[in-house]
C-alpha cells in the first residue's frame, strides 16, 4: 500500500468553518470542526441530507451548491480531461499503432505491486485484441528488484523486441533508457512517480507529474496513466476499450492509495458500478476469498481491505507472470488454482506482518528506538521479507504518527527500504536532499522506496531527524484525527446510510467520515475479542448501538474503569450484513474521558 501526494479541497472557501476545537482522546488529539450550524441546516434542507452529512460536506470544504454538486455527482465532461493532452501520449500511441501494423514485437515491463500488475494486465488485455505481438515481463522482487534494469533491456534486444513499454515505473531509469537507445529499442515510459532532476532519454515519457506536462490531474495511479494511453489509442481506432480495463483500473487505483478525488473518483465510481453488475472469473475468486460474495454491493473499502491485499500477494508468487494471467482470467482453471494460492499467501503475509510489527513495537518499548530522541522510526531487519515492510511501515505510522523507514538487509551489505510518512513531512523531498547517501530512490511525498549501503544508514538517520526538527512543530508528530461532524445515535437511520453513500467512494483524501457522539454510556460490560478488539453497546438519546474498536485492546481496561459514567466517542458508521439481516453499527476510533486527558 502506498500513500501519495495529498491534494486538499482548498479551492473551496471554508466560509462555514471556524478554528477547530481540540479534545485529547485516549490515543488521538481530536480536531473538531466548528461549523456554522445555520449553514449546515440550509445545505441539509437544499439537498435533502441528514444534518451530520451536510456538516461533513462543509467540514471538507464543500460549502457552496456548485461545489457540493461537483462532489456528489461525478461527470465525464467535467472530471476527465482528454488523454491527448498528456505530454508524449500522442507520440506513444503512434509508435504502438505502428508496431501493431508492422507486427513488431512489443514488451511490457511492469512492477510486482498491485499497480504494476494491474497495469501490465491492462496493457495485455487491451492490446492483444488489436492483434499486437506482445509479451510482458515483471521483475522478481528479490532477484531483480524494483523497476526497469539494463539487464532487462539487453535481454529484450536479444529476443528481438523493438518497442518496450514500462508501466508504473521507468521515470528514474536513466541507464536502461541509454542502453535501449544504443540497442535500437524505442522505450515508451508510462509512470506516475515523481521525476527526479534528470529524466531518462526515452522515445516517449507519459507521466502527468512532469513539470511541463499540461495534463491537469496529477495524481493518477500508474494504472491510470496506462489507461489514458490505451483510451487514446482506442479512440484513434474508433473502438471501445475492453470492459476488463475498467475493472483493472478500479483495482489498481484503490490499491495504490492515490487520492480518490477528481478523475480518480470518477473512474472508481464507474468501476464499482461495473463490478457490481458484471463479475469476471478472477474478481469472483477474489470476492470469494475475501468472504464478500453475500454482500449486496462491493464498495471501495472492500477492495482496499479484502481484495487488494490478495493481489499484492501475486507479487510474492515465485512466477509473478501468473498474477497477470490470473487477472486477465482467460483460463478458468488457472484462475481457480492461483486464487487458492493467493488465499494461502495472503494469510501467511498477515502472520509475517504481525511478527514484524511486534518486532518494531518491542524495540520502541525497550528504548532501542528512542522516540524522545529520534523523530523518525528507522529500523533494519535481517530476516524481514522485502515484500511486507511497506505494509508494516504504514501500520507503524498509523500507530505512532512518525515518518517510518524500514529496511530489508541483503547479504552483500545493501539495505532495501520502504518509507511511509505523515502529511506534514515529504519523505521524497527528504530523500532528494540525502541522495548523495543513496544508491537509488523514488516515490511520492508520503511513500517511497530506496536502497543504500548499510554503513550510510547512521548518516541518513541523522539527516532525516535534522530535517524533521527544522521543518516540523512538536504538534505535527502527535497522532491526530479530524472529526467531520457531531451526530446523535438517533440520527442513524436508513436515510443516514443512504446519504453517507453519496460521499463514497472512500479512500485517500476522502476517508470515511469520523462522527463525534457526545455523552454516551455503556449498557453492558465490554468484551475483549481475540485479545485485540473491544466490543460493547452504547446508549444515548433513547437508542442503543453496538460499537467495536479494532486493534485497541487497551480500551478494554479504560471502558471497565468508566463503568456507568458517560464519555465521548468518535466513530465511523457502517452497515453490517449478516445472515440476511442488515444493521447499522459503529466502528470506534477513540474515546475521550476525563481520566484520559493528558
Amino acid at each position: 500500500e502506498r500513500m501519495h501526494d495529498t491534494h486538499t479541497n482548498s479551492q473551496f472557501s471554508a466560509k462555514g468553518i471556524k478554528s477547530p476545537s481540540r479534545i485529547q482522546g485516549a490515543k488521538y488529539v481530536w480536531r473538531v470542526a466548528q461549523t456554522d450550524m445555520q449553514l449546515v441546516a440550509q445545505i441539509a434542507a437544499a439537498n435533502n441530507l441528514s444534518l451530520p452529512i451536510a456538516q461533513t460536506l462543509i467540514t471538507r470544504g464543500f460549502d457552496s451548491q456548485e461545489a457540493i454538486n461537483a462532489f456528489l455527482f461525478s461527470s465525464l465532461e467535467r472530471d476527465v480531461a482528454w488523454a491527448g493532452i498528456l505530454k508524449d501520449a500522442q507520440k506513444a500511441v503512434d509508435r504502438i499503432l505502428m508496431a501493431i501494423a508492422n507486427q513488431e514485437p512489443i514488451l511490457v515491463c511492469g512492477d510486482y505491486d498491485v499497480d504494476g500488475i494491474t497495469s501490465s494486465a491492462m496493457m495485455m488485455a487491451s492490446l492483444l485484441p488489436l492483434g499486437a505481438k506482445i509479451n510482458f515481463f515483471l521483475p522478481h522482487r528479490v532477484r531483480d528488484g524494483y523497476g526497469l534494469s539494463v539487464h532487462t533491456i539487453e535481454r529484450a534486444a536479444r529476443s528481438g523486441y523493438k518497442v518496450v513499454i514500462t508501466v508504473d515505473n521507468g521515470i528514474t531509469a536513466i541507464e536502461p533508457a541509454r542502453r535501449a537507445k544504443e540497442l535500437g529499442i524505442d522505450l515508451i515510459i508510462t509512470d506516475h512517480h515523481r521525476p527526479q532532476a534528470e529524466l531518462p532519454d526515452a522515445f516517449a515519457i507519459v507521466n502527468p507529474n512532469q513539470a511541463d506536462c499540461p495534463y491537469p490531474f496529477k495524481v493518477l495511479a500508474g494504472v491510470g496513466v496506462s489507461f489514458k494511453v490505451l483510451s487514446l489509442l482506442y479512440e484513434r481506432k474508433g473502438l471501445s476499450l475492453p470492459p476488463k480495463a475498467y475493472e483493472l483500473l478500479l483495482l489498481g487505483t484503490i490499491a495504490d492509495v492515490v487520492p480518490l478525488i477528481g478523475e480518480n473518483r470518477f473512474w472508481v465510481r464507474h468501476g464499482l458500478q461495473y463490478v457490481n453488475r458484471v463479475v469476471s472469473a478472477s474478481f469472483k475468486v477474489l470476492k470469494q476469498n475475501g468472504k464478500l460474495l453475500d454482500l449486496p454491493r462491493i464498495v471501495s473499502s472492500d477492495i482496499g481491505f479484502s481484495i487488494a491485499p490478495q493481489i499484492n500477494a501475486l507479487g510474492r508468487l515465485e512466477d509473478a507472470r501468473q498474477g497477470v494471467r490470473f487477472l486477465i482470467g482467460a483460463d478458468v482453471n488457472e484462475v481457480q488454482e492461483v486464487g487458492a494460492i493467493l488465499l494461502e499467501l495472503n494469510e501467511a503475509r498477515k502472520e509475517i506482518e504481525r511478527a514484524i510489527v511486534a518486532d518494531v513495537v518491542g524495540r520502541i518499548e525497550k528504548g532501542v528506538i528512542n522516540l524522545s530522541h529520534d523523530r523518525a522510526i528507522i529500523d533494519v531487519g535481517d530476516s524481514w521479507p522485502p515484500g511486507v515492510i511497506g505494509l508494516v511501515a504504514s501500520r507503524v505510522v498509523g500507530t505512532y504518527g512518525r515518518p517510518t523507514l524500514l529496511f530489508h538487509a541483503t547479504k552483500d551489505g545493501i539495505l532495501k527500504g520502504s518509507c511511509r510518512s505523515i502529511p506534514e513531512f515529504s519523505i521524497f523531498d527528504a530523500l532528494t536532499d540525502a541522495r548523495d547517501l543513496l544508491i537509488q530512490f523514488g516515490g511520492h511525498s508520503q511513500a517511497a522506496g530506496l536502497s543504500l549501503h548499510r554503513n550510510n544508514l547512521p548518516a541518513l538517520k541523522q539527516r532525516i531527524n535534522e530535517r524533521i526538527d527544522a521543518t516540523l512543530k512538536p504538534d505535527d508528530l502527535k497522532l491526530k484525527i479530524t472529526v467531520d461532524a457531531c451526530a446523535q445515535l438517533s440520527d442513524l437511520s436508513k436515510k443516514f446510510i443512504d446519504d453517507l453513500a453519496l460521499l463514497e467512494p472512500f479512500g485517500h483524501t476522502n476517508p470515511s467520515p469520523q462522527f463525534l457522539f457526545e455523552r454516551v454510556v455503556q449498557v453492558q460490560q465490554p468484551v475483549l475479542l481475540k485479545d485485540a478488539h473491544v466490543k460493547c453497546r452504547i446508549f444515548a438519546d433513547g437508542v442503543v448501538k453496538p460499537i467495536i474498536f479494532f486493534n485497541r485492546p487497551e480500551l478494554f481496561d479504560l471502558l471497565q474503569r468508566i463503568g456507568d459514567n458517560s464519555f465521548d466517542v468518535v466513530a465511523q458508521v457502517r452497515e453490517n450484513h449478516w445472515n440476511e439481516r442488515t444493521t447499522i453499527e459503529l466502528t470506534g476510533t477513540d474515546i475521550a474521558y476525563e481520566e484520559s486527558v493528558a
